[in-house]
């Protein structure tokens, strides 16, 4: 046989075996393809235009359900959270992480729609009054999903923790799940919502330990509970980016804080 003919035939063997087995993977996966697909491509897009990098593996579980809480800066965090989340588990296993997002931009009918759809994202309405999401999410914790929560609402243009919403500790108390703190830090930044996923950043995550609630399981979730629960999951997510959380009594340093540019970013290295 022709060398030049058997070489061509050796790679298109070698091709036919690579789909057989992406093809393989995305239907044996329980998030379906279209998860598997956005997923390829966050391992090798996120790292290569937004260089991600991080303290240390990603500690979340790769079979039973957990809460991450972040930061949020850019439109591009969900994936940026996403792309490292199989490392820490020892199965390397792609899990989908649903946010909880508002509904607005989970129904584009765009890329940020597609994203959104494809990582079984959760829509939620801004005015706070639907109780079906917060349903849906302990539906999807209670079966071992993961969710993704940015508690200050929308996209903060500040350092320091923005105020956030006592949602999050009922949603924790609730589900009695892990919750792991992320301080992501120099997301990609856009004058509009798609700006973000095709600019370069230098961006790092800060992995934090679970955040230890057990002393407030068996307490009735009243207003002051749930608000000195958020209080502590937030100051101990700005710790991890160095900064403070405002939603704390104003203070000398808070002001201090809120003179830092917004590139005085904690090394994660």
């Amino acid at each position: 046989m022709n060398p030049e003919i058997a070489g061509i035939l050796t790679l298109v063997l070698y091709a036919s075996v690579a789909l057989s087995i992406m093809v393989y993977q995305a239907v044996k996966l329980p998030d379906g393809w279209r998860a598997w697909i956005l997923f390829v491509i966050a391992r090798v897009y996120g790292p290569g235009l937004w260089g991600i990098k991080a303290n240390r593996r990603c500690p979340f579980p790769g079979d039973s359900a957990a809460i991450i809480i972040a930061n949020h800066r850019s439109p591009a965090d969900p994936l940026i959270l996403w792309c490292n989340s199989h490392l820490g588990n020892p199965e390397k296993t792609m899990r989908c992480i649903s946010f909880l997002m508002a509904r607005e931009y989970y129904e584009l009918p765009g890329l940020v729609g597609w994203i959104a759809r494809a990582m079984h994202s959760i829509p939620v309405d801004r005015d706070g009054r639907d109780v079906v999401p917060v349903r849906e999410a302990l539906r999807k914790l209670k079966q071992g999903d993961l969710i993704g929560v940015f508690p200050e609402g929308g996209i903060q243009d500040t350092r320091p923790i923005g105020e956030s919403n006592s949602g999050i500790a009922f949603l924790a108390l609730r589900s009695k799940a892990p919750v792991y703190p992320v301080y992501i830090n120099n997301s990609p930044r856009g004058k509009n919502m798609i700006a973000p996923f095709y600019s370069r950043a230098e961006t790092s995550l800060v992995y934090g330990e679970p955040i230890d609630l057990t002393a407030w399981y068996d307490r009735r979730a009243s207003r002051e509970v749930l608000e000195e629960v958020t209080t502590l999951m937030m100051e101990r997510l700005a710790e991890l980016g160095d900064t403070v959380y405002l939603g704390s009594p104003a203070s000398d340093e808070h002001a201090e804080h809120l003179q830092l540019p917004t590139d005085h970013y904690r090394s994660a290295n």
